[in-house]
């Protein structure tokens, strides 16, 4: 699915647009959010694309969405 990765003051979020749903990414799998697994507020879980440390946002990626017990 198509996800848009912003950062703000309050830190990272997504926005799922077929879902009209922004959340606040609450946990990253590695320190630079790219290449793992990130966990967001409402409890979904997004396995997102590697990428380099310094990619500029925002930027829409291609995520898999995992299912609870992944």
């Amino acid at each position: 699915m198509k996800v848009m990765i912003r950062k703000s003051e309050r830190g990272y979020s997504a926005y799922v647009p077929k879902k009209d749903l922004e959340e606040p990414i609450v946990r990253s799998e590695t320190e630079d959010l790219w290449g793992g697994v990130v966990t967001l507020k409402n409890g979904w879980r997004l396995d997102l694309p590697p990428m380099p440390a310094d990619t500029r946002l925002p930027i829409t990626v291609e995520a898999r969405k995992l299912a609870d017990d992944e």
